[in-house]
Parts: structure tokens; C-alpha cells; sequence
């Protein structure tokens, strides 16, 4: 047999060596994200923090058992894929985030992958979370790092064996690959609300149906879904035709609806932890974000 019969087997096997490592290297190596960015001391920034986490209801998630253990984590959260446990994101370098760099929560929220490089499972809401701005990401970290480390394990999730870190990989694939493109608003009050609540609010990883792997169905946001056991109302044109700016505003403040009930289910913690909190501007841009798509139809 000639030499040259020999060297295309090896042709064909380094190239399919290279074209592994390439789609290797595409999946599994963390983003790049800026290197020269740095997080805050500053008052200024760390209000500006506050205030970002407060509207992204970290607390309601991250909370401890007893609602004044604010953001260590614990809380489980029980799902078609198993439990997961909100971690603990007080500055503890043993059993938080204490030795977290700028870079890292660029990483984390934008991108939804851990400082070593892993993957987090979207039970972290880290899709919506990529619409925010490096400046706000960069503001909640610089909070989050000046609260008091408090030292407190959660136990990691409780998946199937065949689900894991790394399989999110492909995962995220897939959602990208299904994902339709979200409309853009001229309009600085409506591109505030949508803001708000597609992104640091993230309202429709609760509020829109998910398919048989967990992946959001953009093509019907906000049509209502299930949670375990709980039914998440619908929040989209159809739900929302008869609702006023008013209404909505009422609600996200006191979670009063226009029939004279209340909110109720976890939608009383988002209310409370969250809109309750926010600002009077932004509570408007979400009303009329949300009220829009009831009038638009």
C-alpha cells in the first residue's frame, strides 16, 4: 500500500480532530467580556445597585428562609428538571461571592456562566438578563459586594442524571436558535418598560410558555404558563385588553386588579420585594409597555 493510501485516513481524522476542537471551543469557552471594567466603591454607583437589584427582584428569589436574611439564598425552586437552590450572593468568599471580579458578573448575568467558566442552569434567569447594559451590571455588583458577607451553604441542585452543567451548552443553542426578534420601541417610555420587563424585570421567563425542554416560546410572550402547580395568569394583549395604564400601575403597586381582587400566588413577593419598590417613572413605563399590547390588537 502506497504512503499517500495511508495519509488519507489521517487526512480525514485530523480534520475531524480540528473541526471537534473548534466546536469545543465555540460551546465551551466563556465569553469574552470587557477586561478593563471595573466595579464601584462609589455611593453613587452602589444606589444606582440597590436600586437595579431591587427592580430585578433579587430578593424574592435569593432570600433566605426568614425574609430579613436578605440574599442568602436557600430558597428552592421545584421544576420539571428538578430543584434548584437560589445560591447565596452575599460577599462570603467561602459560601458566596466574595472573590467575584467585575468580569464575573458580566459573565454570570449576561451570559449565564460561573467564574470557573461552567455553565449556570437557567433557573438563573440569565437570558433575560442579557439585555442589560455592562454599566447596569457593573452597578449591581458593586451593591451586591458592599453588603455584609454572611456565610451560609445551599445545597446543589437536584437534576436528573443525565442533566448537567455542561449540557446547557447545547441548550442554549437551541434557545438562541428559537428565539424570534423582540420589537424595538422609538418611544423612550415604552423602550423603558420593555426594558424593564424583558429584561431586569424578567417577567416573561415566569409569564411565557415554555416547551418541552424549558425553552420560552417567544412566538407567544407573556400568554400565561404553569409553574409546578401554579397557574402564572396570562399577561399578554388578550389578557390585558380591558386594563388602563391606571390599572396596571395600581397593580404592580398594590397588586389590586381592575375586579376588585388581589394578586396572589408568588406574584404577592414580586409585588411587595419588587414593583412596590420601584420608582413612580418606572412603574409607568411598565404600564404602559404592558397596556400597549392590550391596545394594539
Amino acid at each position: 500500500m502506497t504512503q499517500s493510501a495511508w495519509s488519507k485516513p489521517k487526512i480525514v481524522s485530523a480534520f475531524v480532530f480540528v473541526l471537534a476542537l473548534l466546536v469545543a471551543v465555540f460551546f465551551f469557552l466563556p465569553p469574552t467580556v470587557p477586561n478593563d471594567v471595573q466595579l464601584s466603591q462609589s455611593s453613587e454607583a452602589i444606589e444606582r445597585g440597590a436600586y437595579l437589584v431591587t427592580a430585578g427582584g433579587c430578593i424574592s428569589c435569593h432570600r433566605g428562609e426568614n425574609d430579613a436574611e436578605l440574599f442568602i439564598g436557600g430558597l428552592a425552586l421545584e421544576t420539571n428538571f428538578g430543584t434548584f437552590y437560589a445560591p447565596n450572593i452575599t460577599p462570603d468568599t467561602e459560601t458566596g461571592i466574595g472573590d467575584w471580579q467585575a468580569q464575573d458578573f458580566l459573565l454570570a448575568l449576561q451570559h449565564g456562566r460561573t467564574p470557573s467558566g461552567s455553565f449556570y442552569f437557567p433557573a438563573f434567569p440569565y437570558r433575560a438578563y442579557a439585555g442589560l447594559s455592562d454599566q447596569d451590571v457593573l452597578d449591581i455588583g458593586s451593591y451586591l459586594m458592599s453588603l455584609e458577607p454572611v456565610s451560609n451553604s445551599v445545597p446543589e441542585a437536584e437534576t436528573p442524571w443525565w442533566l448537567n452543567r455542561w449540557a446547557m451548552a447545547g441548550w442554549n443553542l437551541m434557545a438562541d436558535m428559537s428565539q424570534g426578534e423582540a420589537e424595538v420601541f422609538d418611544d423612550e417610555l415604552l423602550a423603558r418598560g420593555a426594558y424593564l420587563a424583558r429584561n431586569l424585570g424578567h417577567c416573561g421567563e415566569c409569564h411565557t410558555p415554555r416547551n418541552a425542554l424549558g425553552i420560552l416560546d417567544s412566538s407567544r410572550e407573556y400568554a400565561g404558563a404553569q409553574l409546578g402547580d401554579e397557574v402564572i395568569e396570562a399577561i399578554d394583549a388578550a389578557a390585558l385588553e380591558e386594563w388602563t395604564t391606571n390599572n396596571f400601575d395600581l397593580f404592580l403597586f398594590i397588586g389590586l386588579k381592575p375586579d376588585g381582587e388581589f394578586a396572589g400566588g408568588d406574584m404577592n413577593d414580586v409585588i411587595e420585594h419588587n414593583t412596590s419598590k420601584i420608582s413612580d417613572e418606572d412603574r409607568d413605563a411598565l404600564a404602559a409597555f404592558f397596556t400597549r399590547q392590550g391596545q394594539s390588537e
